[in-house]
């Protein structure tokens, strides 16, 4: 579990960061959702129906006071062409599901333990930010990431066992020397740098 005492409230950092990735997904086109990523178990479709999936399942997590589901996520049908539209409304659910300043402070159920709000957001964030680099990355850097989104990300990931065993991450890689801050992150959540 996240320890994100030391983080700002997350929830307009969530807003930023679905905002983002639906920025980065309107730039997928059909002939390219078969394309690797960086997130070695999923291609570009597989990568979008992750996040539409986590989501959407992750926006009840308030109402419901826990994830209430065992098993793996349902896998979104989207069609093709359908993937931003998709993303926007699944992240839109997401963060609207989180706008009640006191969910901050009540404890969850979640895939990841047992943790407040605040850490459900922040993980929330990081986990949308990871995965739009992922994405960007896919296409080849279409949209240029917010740095400050990746700040925040990265102070979440520095609070996560570096051998990644929270079950969404990879093991930390060294960054280079000198790497920005997608970089830097890409490298503490596991992911391939060449």
């Amino acid at each position: 579990m996240p320890d994100t005492e030391n983080v700002p409230d997350p929830r307009p950092h969530l807003r930023r960061a679905v905002a983002q990735l639906a920025a980065v997904t309107a730039e997928v086109r059909p002939e390219r959702l078969t394309d690797p990523t960086p997130c070695a178990e999923y291609d570009v479709k597989g990568l979008l129906q992750h996040v539409v999936g986590a989501a959407r399942a992750l926006a009840g997590v308030a109402a419901a006071g826990g994830f209430k589901r065992s098993g793996p996520l349902p896998t979104p049908q989207v069609a093709d062409d359908g993937w931003g539209a998709a993303v926007a409304e699944a992240g839109d659910r997401l963060a609207a599901a989180w706008d009640d300043e006191s969910l901050l402070t009540a404890k969850y159920d979640v895939p990841w333990g047992k943790s407040p709000g605040h850490g459900v957001v922040s993980f929330l964030v990081l986990e949308l930010v990871t995965h739009t680099w992922d994405l960007n990355q896919a296409l080849g850097r279409p949209v240029t990431l917010d740095p400050e989104l990746s700040e925040l990300a990265l102070k979440v990931a520095e609070t996560l066992p570096p051998e990644g065993k929270e079950g969404a991450f990879g093991a930390a890689r060294p960054a280079p020397e000198g790497a920005d801050v997608h970089t830097r992150l890409a490298a503490r959540t596991g992911r391939p740098l060449d």
